[in-house]
């Protein structure tokens, strides 16, 4: 039986001025110094330029309608359903750059579900 890889899933959110400036912060910070970024998150640049950042499930809660992110801010979720199923491993929040604006999405492994024995 094979392991269902991770998923990645889009979150509908609406970004607020502070948490726009707090992450152009720390793109500045990180380019000056990469030391300088906070435990548990990570930066980099994808190929076509774009800031990208990685929370991972240490650095990041998710609440009811809100995201918080350790050490730069909430962002605020549109709807009211899961972003994942109860169970679900390696969740990792994933912010890029776009000439659009912020993306913001979550990458999980979904739980595993043995179904040995059963009758």
């Amino acid at each position: 039986m094979s392991h269902a890889k991770s998923r990645e899933v889009t979150l509908p959110v609406k970004i607020t001025d502070e948490l726009g400036l707090s992450l152009d912060r720390l793109r500045q910070a990180w380019r000056e110094n990469p030391a300088s970024v906070p435990k548990g998150l990570s930066c980099s640049e994808s190929k076509e330029g774009q800031f990208v950042l990685v929370a991972a499930e240490s650095a990041f809660v998710t609440l009811p309608g809100a995201c918080v992110i350790k050490g730069i801010g909430a962002i605020e979720m549109l709807g009211d359903d899961p972003l994942f199923e109860a169970g679900a491993n390696s969740k990792s929040l994933l912010l890029k750059a776009s000439p659009e604006g912020w993306k913001f999405s979550v990458k999980f492994v979904p739980p595993i579900v043995r179904e040995r024995n059963a009758k």
